[in-house]
């Protein structure tokens, strides 16, 4: 179970991660670019490699979670070799690796061999249970067939126009289309060596003995027909089609003849009938080539989300499992992998068996367990199911609430009044999930409700409490009730419902009949069956029926809730758009300090060994994003002048397309957030930011689905979304706007900074194991893929961090005041971060099982501290950082006091100028003398009594003296 696995590193068989750092591997990263990387890793106090999919993926592959083989190392990072090289550079450093693997599904392609054998070979393919596929769809015509939307038009159109074309090669016969790749089968074979044959004569120059020859292959093909399910098959299959090969290479006459006939089934344009043949090899395929825009109706394979190119396998089945595993499980056994890191966990049909029979695969001690962590999405109060035998999630749990601390709650009224007044759209966020769910249902997987729906009426058909209802009641009652449903899926495996599941369900049941009570009959139906309260007239045979819809309709919630709240709903609700993460709540008000004190206790003793992220790969934009965005809330009055201010500026910059006047102010709001929180700190590259907002604002125009989307682009929208952007960035002299923009973007990129430095270090002291993505140890304002997998320059990185290094050989106090002057390098990032990671691999013990302990600020500035203490018997240390600097400095005020003419410089927060008397009160069983890690400061608690210059009672650590010099505080206690 998963409390057994929280424990303290010295009582697991596995190693547990101090600290990791993600690297996205593809063309442009490869194996030895990370055994180069693993020095300066080291040197940053990284102890464990985070790395991408590193099994065979599709080739050209950014990502690597299209996988094509799980068996092999990808060819283009290094392949095996490459792979035993890193593996042997990270154990050398005593480093780990944890390395990114999925389960869920793999790349629909011809480069994947399972794949391409079922496309051949249909049911009869020994992997045709690999995948997730519905042989008998309701479809006419579809049944023992996979049907592939690969067709930029329908399938008439794409024939006739001589895209489809028969071609040999030294495995068989194929079709083309374009790039893509089909096989034939065996049939297919004979059928056009048939139409060979019958056009050929044997002459006396050669006797019979080619044409015998292709006969017998001919015949061959044939026989391989109807032996298709024979485990000896494919061999046959294949020596068949090595011999053609050689045959048609070595005789010029079979070749032309060959060719020939090659070139009469493939057809003459503007002559329909000439296509006849290739149609009708085409039909007798195991599956069926479709216009693209087809499949969210009609496919039958289950997809990762609504992308055709990702099929989804049966993990739940013991050969697939064996299958997908055995590189992983080789590796390791030999050592070179260390960890886990579960990709969409959520997609599995039985979670929890999967991570079971994962662990007794990797580990011989049940009782401690593989390192493995999940990437599961929790929503609002919902926990890890304590059952998982996992060691927590990859993080994006702790970014929400770390990000939380950073928003003003007192600016949440005007940031509500502000969006009520710009934007048409619902402003309940709630409301707006459930409109963007029920809308990706009918747009992108109105196949899958269809199925679910018919599945569900037949199980109603045997149940006189649903027999009279409509396959439209029905299918009305499965949309409401996943649409109402709040999170991404329940985790039913047996005739057993958790309490938990119990009340997700019957939540969501209530909810759908608030919201449509003409289904209420419909729904209590399908609150039956998902809670399996049967009748008691079900057979066993019936009930297994119910279960099996029940763990299909999980399957199904993930996926819609995914593109539903994170792909649609993100993208059209834009109060405070860096509240808009994966798992986050956009219309939050912020996150008090004792919330976040209870979140880690809970996280200490429930999941100690979780991930602490702060940028992810999957992150809507990254952590100085979305600090910086954040101060918006800090000074929400003022943001609303300036807004007013560039809407009156910026009216006549917008374009009319189709009687609508564009950007409206819902987008306008979106676009200028972004700016604020991605504005690069260095002139030289605006020209390439220009560029990248570009491609953000027309993909996150798309994902909002409101007036443009992928499947039906409107370039004409699109074209006045970036014409706008263009135009309001264009220096000149009638511009007011840019001005006047970048005074107030100065504010929130210098406290946007300090939040984030207050973030890094309460990531790294908090529980859990810090997460660092590839690059963010300096200042990074990426925004969402594929914009975060730009290439990073690591060797400024590295010379800096040397730099350092030699720096804080000298005095160290010196050092750091050099630091905060001179912030925009991004030095000061950088040195916080090694610092700390350092102190924390010195300590792993006490920041892995150290007691947590939250430290109260008093005095009139305790709103603005958020600190505390972890120790580990006589072993102490401190983590204290400010927030919500921007309203502590009044910067509100000093940007009006300026005039819209004028920047301003905003004044260090450090020292007691800003700090004044306040402090930290510390438990009395604390040290009395403490060193700051940062500065090599050593600080002396004082006892005092309150007083008006210093309020409060006990042992206490002036904030002044704790700010001094550095902007965020780690401590060591001295004894």
């Amino acid at each position: 179970p998963g409390a057994v696995l929280q424990q303290s590193p010295r009582m697991t068989c596995c190693r547990i991660p101090t600290a990791t750092y993600r690297l996205q591997f593809n063309q442009r990263f490869r194996f030895s670019d990370a055994r180069a990387l693993v020095p300066y890793l080291e040197s940053l106090g990284i102890t464990d490699l985070y790395a991408s999919p590193l099994f065979q993926a599709r080739r050209g592959s950014g990502h690597g979670y299209d996988v094509t083989d799980p068996l092999r190392f990808n060819q283009e990072l290094g392949g095996e070799e490459g792979f035993t090289e890193l593996a042997g550079t990270l154990k050398q450093h005593g480093m780990g690796l944890l390395l990114d693997i999925v389960p869920n599904h793999m790349a629909a392609s011809n480069e994947n061999p399972w794949w391409c054998d079922v496309l051949r070979n249909g049911p009869d393919s020994p992997y045709a249970a690999y995948f997730d596929i519905d042989w008998q769809p309701s479809r006419p015509g579809l049944t023992g067939k996979i049907l592939l939307p690969i067709l930029g038009a329908p399938y008439h159109a794409v024939l006739e126009n001589q895209e489809l074309t028969l071609i040999l090669a030294e495995d068989g016969f194929w079709v083309m289309y374009h790039q893509e790749r089909l096989p034939l089968n065996s049939k297919s074979h004979a059928r056009i060596l048939g139409h060979c044959t019958d056009k050929m004569e044997p002459t006396p120059e050669h006797g019979n003995t080619i044409f015998a020859r292709l006969v017998k292959l001919r015949d061959d093909f044939e026989l391989l027909t109807k032996h298709a399910r024979q485990r000896d098959f494919t061999e046959a299959f294949w020596d068949s089609r090595e011999e053609l090969w050689r045959l048609y290479n070595a005789s010029p006459e079979v070749k032309l003849l060959l060719d020939k006939n090659l070139g009469v089934f493939n057809g003459i344009k503007g002559n329909a009938q000439s296509f006849d043949n290739l149609d009708q090899i085409l039909a007798e395929q195991n599956y069926r080539l479709a216009f693209w825009k087809v499949a969210n109706h009609e496919i039958n394979y289950r997809r990762f989300f609504d992308v055709s190119g990702l099929v989804s396998i049966r993990i739940e089945n013991e050969d697939v499992f064996k299958a997908t595993h055995t590189q992983v499980a080789k590796t390791v056994q030999a050592g070179q992998v260390t960890g886990l890191r579960i990709d969409h966990i959520d997609g599995l049909r039985d979670p929890v068996g999967y991570l079971k029979r994962l662990q007794n695969r990797l580990c011989s001690n049940p009782r401690s367990g593989f390192y493995v962590v999940v990437e599961k999405i929790l929503n609002a109060d919902e926990e890890l199911p304590p059952e998982w035998p996992v060691y927590g999630t990859t993080g994006y749990d702790f970014q929400n609430v770390v990000n939380g601390v950073f928003v003003d709650r007192r600016g949440a009224d005007k940031l509500d009044e502000i969006y009520a007044r710009l934007s048409r759209y619902e402003t309940e966020f709630s409301d707006v999930v459930y409109i963007q769910k029920r809308r990706v249902m009918f747009q992108l997987f109105a196949g899958e409700v269809h199925t679910l729906a018919r599945q569900l009426g037949e199980l109603a058909e045997s149940d006189r409490y649903g027999r009279d209802l409509t396959v439209a009641d029905i299918e009305e009652a499965l949309v409401e009730v996943t649409a109402c449903l709040p999170i991404y899926r329940t985790y039913i495996r047996n005739f057993e419902v958790s309490p938990r599941d119990s009340a997700y369900i019957a939540g969501a049941i209530q909810e759908a009949v608030r919201r449509h009570p003409a289904g209420s009959q419909a729904c209590e139906f399908l609150r039956r069956v998902l809670l399996l309260d049967f009748p008691q007239y079900l057979s066993v045979k019936q009930q297994k029926e119910w279960l099996r819809f029940v763990m299909r309709w999980q399957q199904f919630t993930g996926p819609i809730m995914a593109k539903g709240f994170e792909d649609t709903a993100l993208y059209v609700y834009n109060r405070l758009i860096s509240l808009n993460t994966v798992g986050g709540d956009p219309q939050t008000v912020g996150l008090s300090v004792p919330e976040f004190h209870r979140f880690n206790r809970a996280r200490y003793d429930r999941w100690p060994h979780s991930m602490n992220a702060t940028s992810t790969h999957d992150a809507k934009r990254s952590e100085d994003v979305q600090t910086r965005i954040n101060v918006l809330s800090e000074i929400s009055g003022l943001w609303e002048s300036f807004l007013n201010r560039w809407r009156s500026w910026n009216a006549a910059k917008k374009s009319v397309v189709n009687g609508l006047t564009l950007p409206d102010g819902n987008t306008e709001l979106l676009i200028y957030q972004t700016l604020i929180g991605a504005w690069p700190l260095h002139e030289e590259k605006i020209p390439d930011f220009k560029e990248r907002i570009h491609d953000y604002l027309i993909k996150s125009s798309r994902e909002a689905k409101i007036y443009t989307n992928w499947l039906n682009p409107d370039a004409e929208y699109e074209g006045a979304v970036t014409k706008f952007v263009d135009e309001i960035l264009e220096p000149a002299d009638d511009n007011q706007f840019l001005p006047d923009f970048l005074r107030l973007q100065g504010i929130t990129a210098y406290y946007g900074a300090v939040s984030s430095l207050s973030q890094v270090l309460l990531k790294i002291a908090s529980p859990g194991v810090p997460d660092f993505y590839q690059g963010t140890e300096l200042w990074d304002f990426s925004l969402v893929d594929p914009d975060n997998r730009r290439p990073v320059d690591f060797q400024e990185r590295t010379a800096l961090l040397a730099e350092l290094q030699g720096q804080e050989s000298g005095n160290l106090l010196d050092l750091v005041k050099q630091l905060l002057p001179n912030w925009k390098d991004g030095r000061i990032k950088l040195y916080l971060t090694y610092k700390a990671l350092h102190f924390r691999r010195k300590y792993t013990d006490l920041f892995s099982a150290g007691e947590y302990t939250p430290i109260k600020a008093a005095g009139p500035l305790n709103d603005h501290v958020c600190a505390f203490a972890r120790r580990l018997g006589d072993t102490w240390s401190l983590a204290a950082t400010p927030r919500l600097l921007a309203r502590l400095q009044k910067a509100d005020r000093a940007l009006e006091a300026a005039g819209t003419a004028q920047p301003v410089t905003p004044t260090p927060p450090i020292g007691e100028t800003v700090w004044g008397q306040s402090a930290l009160v510390l438990p009395d069983q604390a040290p009395d003398y403490w060193r700051n890690v940062l500065t090599g400061e050593e600080l002396n608690v004082t006892s005092s009594s309150a007083t008006a210059a210093t309020p409060a009672e006990g042992k206490v650590l002036p904030l002044a003296d704790l700010f001094g010099n550095f902007p965020v505080a780690l401590l060591e206690g001295m004894r």
